[in-house]
């Protein structure tokens, strides 16, 4: 029985649903009339259902794909503009008692280095982090509850705030953990944490239980209702996203939306971010052992249907991409990614030296931070370290309410240039500062608001001063 307002993920993600939304989108993939009604009801930046954004998505004709390509990257600009956020991910720990095949933390994997940082080695791999310019992480850590328990984690996050390294400061910890309690969450909201992100993997249930063999994880409901559980602990910022290439990708698609749609209707708050990573090669991984890969083209598809679904809604797309297949989601949908990133315990310090086979997953996208937000400049981007909204209390309804509206974009376009205004002082090289400075100088003026175009243009006075952590 199919709920978007149950509790029970069986109801709110049900699988007789997906099937029947699989087979809607089959037999009207080619429907002129419907398709061109579902892109018209598109363009009132409402979203769309998870069945109507299954007919896009399943939709050949290749007319009606360009018109839904142009329509993402319209939306795109309407609601977060030019403005592509940066984050890095920290890895605390690749201790873990699961068993997911697809993952080389496996607890039988007996090769991989098994590492946890000390709270020094936080504190260096958090001084390296703050001196390539970065300001935002995603906390990672393997699920063991001997070597990884949640007092464990809430230490790590309170040194990590507590580090000011000349300019440097990490502003919003995100948090990527195991599914936990209640009590947990309420604990990890305390403890100031910006986004609390879960990857369901899978929401076919019985691939799900297939790839979790063991450990706590494959307790499927327990799992799939996370979210729920955050949200009754108070972090109303919660980030969704499916690992495709597990399961067929329509089946991921229908449920990934059907699971924001619950969280709107329970809580009045859809999901913060989604994230849609695909699987990659590891140590004791082979991608091609997973039968329903993606091509670069269905992942640019989903890419805007989901942008035009769920207007209102971060989308992420890591290192796991390369730089061409990043370049084109971002003009489809993205609006944030991750930059200079390791995927290992210890990879950003000296002091833990990296070991390539303990990463989670290998990188395609090695380049630099200076050298991607040189990149993203050159784009047209606006590279934004900002981490305002959470910092002044805009997340969850509020956030979402002034993001549906398209009023965030009068808080959100003078924070990104006055947090890359701060890196470009502090962080940047030569030739990405010049070009820098010239794209704030052009950004500055499209400022709609003379009083905070005039406040903002003080604040990049004052930072090229040496002040800092100016925000609207």
């Amino acid at each position: 029985m199919y709920n978007p307002k149950s509790l029970k993920a069986e109801e709110f993600i049900s699988h007789n649903e997906v099937l029947e939304t699989l087979d809607y989108a089959d037999k009207n993939k080619n429907n002129l009339e419907l398709i061109d009604s579902i892109i018209e009801k598109a363009k009132l930046r409402k979203g769309l259902t998870h069945r109507e954004a299954s007919v896009l998505l399943a939709c050949d004709i290749e007319e009606k794909n360009n018109e839904i390509f142009k329509l993402a990257e319209q939306i795109k600009k309407d609601f977060y503009g030019n403005r592509i956020v940066l984050f890095a991910p920290l890895y605390l720990s690749n201790y873990c008692v699961n068993g997911c095949l697809y993952c080389p933390y496996h607890a039988k994997n007996k090769d991989i280095p098994r590492k946890k940082m000390t709270q020094e080695q936080i504190r260096q791999e958090v001084i390296a982090l703050q001196d390539m310019g970065h300001k935002r992480l995603a906390l990672e850590s393997g699920e063991d509850p001997v070597n990884n328990p949640i007092e464990y984690i809430l230490e790590s996050i309170e040194t990590i705030y507590s580090i000011k390294h000349k300019n440097g400061a990490i502003r919003r910890i995100n948090v990527n953990i195991a599914a936990t309690s209640v009590e947990n969450y309420k604990r990890l909201k305390e403890a100031e944490i910006g986004t609390y992100i879960l990857f369901q993997e899978t929401y076919h249930k019985e691939s799900y239980e297939r790839l979790h063999p063991t450990g706590p994880k494959h307790n499927y409901a327990y799992h799939t209702e996370a979210m729920d559980r955050a949200m009754q602990g108070g972090i109303d910022d919660v980030g969704l996203g499916v690992l495709f290439g597990l399961q067929m990708y329509r089946y991921e698609f229908a449920a990934l939306l059907m699971h924001a749609e619950h969280l709107e209707a329970v809580y009045g708050v859809g999901p913060h971010t989604i994230s849609v990573p695909r699987v990659r090669p590891a140590a004791d991984i082979d991608p091609s052992s997973f039968n329903n890969e993606i091509s670069d083209d269905i992942f640019a598809k989903i890419v805007a249907c989901l942008r035009i679904s769920v207007p209102y809604t971060g989308l992420i797309v890591s290192t796991r991409e390369s730089q061409e297949s990043r370049e084109r989601v971002l003009h489809l949908g993205v609006s944030q990614i991750s930059g200079g990133s390791k995927t290992s315990v210890g990879g950003y310090s000296d002091l833990v030296v990296e070991d390539e086979s303990s990463e989670q997953f290998s990188i395609n996208d090695t380049r630099t931070l200076d050298e991607i937000v040189r990149w993203l400049m050159e784009l047209g981007y606006i590279p934004s370290f900002c981490t305002a909204c959470y910092r002044e209390g805009r997340t969850g309804d509020r956030f979402m309410s002034l993001c549906k509206s398209g009023q965030i974009q009068n808080c959100c376009h003078p924070n990104a240039l006055m947090t890359l205004k701060e890196y470009l002082e502090d962080y940047a090289s030569d030739q990405t500062k010049i070009i820098g400075e010239k794209l704030i100088s052009e950004e500055i003026r499209k400022v709609p608001q003379d009083k905070v175009r005039r406040i903002a243009e003080e604040n990049l006075i004052k930072i090229s001063e040496g002040s800092r952590d100016f925000r609207f």
